[in-house]
């Protein structure tokens, strides 16, 4: 399956975008949208919305469908002065809504939760009116680690279930599919007021019952926002593709998603976690206070 869907065409990248993707490099800030190659990094650069991906760019653990380097087991450091210059450049980009992402770290005591912390704290100095979304990485179901970072309190704090049960443990060995669904239930737990988020990727091989299972397993661990999208192979040397989901059949989960009660749901080939974030947000908190 190497021809994509008409759906995916993309506009040719503006000079805005490489000027961006200059500065990012200048500034040794790492994002998501460049490391993991996202699709949809050109739309997202024009308007201002970038997925900030901190505690370096190698992960400790290899999924099989992720774009961002293994790393190779030596020695990753931290970067103590990383959130201020990201929030340096939250400033200077005059951003009002951004979301931190991290490669997992399982080299680090804390799993890089007070990274996160710190992040945010420099980000809210300069300006407390920035929202600050988080998508964490497990923490091998840390505790401390998971309060660390509900207590820093970000708008929204988001952790990926990313793929179906049978599947997990093939394509992420180092991971677990109900320690993540725990870690949502921890995080609701913690405080139950504040937004949680996950995200499935589909078209890795699972049914469609199988996705609604997930759903469903989802909704148990109290997620408020649910994003589905479609699976694009960062390189040849990767998982395969294995199916390209349909727009339709991408209504039809939406449909389902929505049945199931989520607070919001947003599906489609190009829809990724941190897709429209400002507008999920603010979705899922109208959502709430209506419920309040």
């Amino acid at each position: 399956m190497n021809r994509l869907p008409v759906w995916f065409k993309q506009a040719i990248p503006d000079a805005e975008i490489f000027r961006r993707l200059d500065m990012l490099s200048s500034l040794r800030i790492n994002t998501v949208c460049v490391y993991a190659k996202c699709p949809n990094l050109n739309s997202c650069f024009s308007k201002g919305r970038l997925t900030f991906m901190i505690l370096g760019n190698r992960c400790s653990r290899g999924c099989l469908f992720c774009g961002v380097a293994k790393s190779r087991g030596d020695d990753l450091g931290l970067d103590f002065d990383e959130p201020r210059r990201i929030s340096q450049l939250i400033l200077k980009l005059g951003l009002r809504y951004v979301v931190i992402t991290s490669v997992t770290r399982d080299d680090l005591i804390d799993g890089g939760a007070s990274q996160f912390a710190r992040t945010k704290e420099e980000i809210l100095t300069l300006n407390p009116d920035i929202k600050v979304e988080f998508l964490i990485p497990d923490f091998k179901g840390n505790i401390p680690a998971i309060r660390v970072v509900v207590e820093s309190r970000p708008d929204v704090l988001g952790h990926n279930l990313e793929t179906v049960r049978r599947l997990h443990k093939e394509l992420k060995p180092y991971s677990d599919y109900e320690l993540s669904l725990n870690v949502l239930s921890q995080i609701k737990h913690m405080n139950p007021r504040l937004i949680t988020k996950s995200a499935l990727i589909l078209g890795l091989g699972e049914s469609e019952s199988e996705v609604i299972s997930a759903m469903e397993d989802l909704k148990k661990a109290s997620c408020d926002i649910l994003t589905l999208g479609q699976y694009l192979s960062p390189s040849p040397s990767h998982y395969p593709v294995q199916e390209f989901i349909s727009p339709d059949k991408f209504n039809r989960y939406l449909k389902i998603a929505n049945e199931l009660n989520f607070k919001v749901v947003a599906a489609g080939p190009l829809v990724r976690s941190s897709w429209q974030a400002e507008e999920l947000y603010n979705q899922a908190k109208e959502e709430l206070c209506m419920t309040l």
